[in-house]
């Protein structure tokens, strides 16, 4: 199984342009099962939604069906949302048969008043996808590591994010303390480039379940990395080291 992240500079608010660079990326990545893009792909993070969430079921939901099915992969985009009037941070996790999963951000980030526009999750999230199991996550979700708890439930935790160059430390901490203590794959996708917020540097990153590091993108800079899933690394930490019986104790 191959997992790609894919390292956006997102234009903010050009849907247009971001879609098209979105295609870039996936025709310039390796061939892989998974492809993963950072958080609000195709708008940046916008804490002013009206005029760029779209719709469930938009035209970028369409064009995700589209490159599954070319790519014959599944698609993880994380897209500004609109539902019945309110709006959703929403990961969608789109197949080649059709199928569209979705998962809404959990954990808000208040510093930011994101926790005042948008409606936060209630569920956490489990995908599985030829024979992986697939837990989501956005952004903040990565510091809470109870919201994340591994209860032999899944096998590699995807994350999308615009975690700028200010708390990046936190970044490259957390990514690889979610794969050591949940003895999983971690495949964390992080944007680059500037917006309001400040700078993104990147440090995408695929990570095994030891905690280092299988491949990662150039910091600054627009790419991709991938990586293998090995089945038997999963079994063998799990086996060696009972990390997850244990935390039931």
């Amino acid at each position: 199984m191959k997992v790609t992240v894919l390292q956006q500079d997102i234009v903010f608010g050009d849907i247009a342009a971001n879609r098209k660079n979105m295609r870039r990326l996936l025709a310039e990545s390796p061939k892989s099962d998974i492809y993963i893009f950072p958080e609000m792909c195709t708008t940046g993070f916008s804490l002013s939604p009206i005029g760029l969430a779209e719709e469930h079921g938009s035209e970028t939901l369409q064009l995700l069906k589209s490159w599954a099915v070319e790519y014959d992969a599944a698609i993880v985009a994380t897209i500004l949302t609109t539902e019945n009037g309110l709006f959703y941070n929403r990961m969608y996790f789109v197949t080649p048969d059709g199928a569209v999963g979705s998962y809404d951000k959990i954990h808000l980030f208040e510093y930011s008043g994101e926790d005042k526009i948008f409606v936060g999750g209630t569920e956490k999230v489990t995908w599985e996808w030829r024979g992986l199991r697939i837990r989501a996550a956005i952004c903040y979700d990565l510091r809470f590591p109870l919201t994340l708890h591994n209860n032999d439930r899944y096998d590699l935790l995807v994350i999308s994010a615009n975690f700028p160059n200010s708390r990046i430390l936190a970044w490259d901490t957390l990514v690889r303390a979610r794969a050591i203590e949940n003895q999983c794959y971690v495949a964390a996708s992080n944007r680059v480039g500037v917006d309001e917020f400040g700078s993104y540097v990147g440090h995408s990153a695929i990570i095994n379940p030891y905690g280092r590091t299988m491949a990662s993108c150039v910091d600054d800079c627009e790419g991709h990395a991938t990586a293998e899933v090995d089945w038997e690394m999963i079994e063998k930490v799990r086996k060696s080291h009972h990390l997850i019986q244990d935390k039931v104790r």
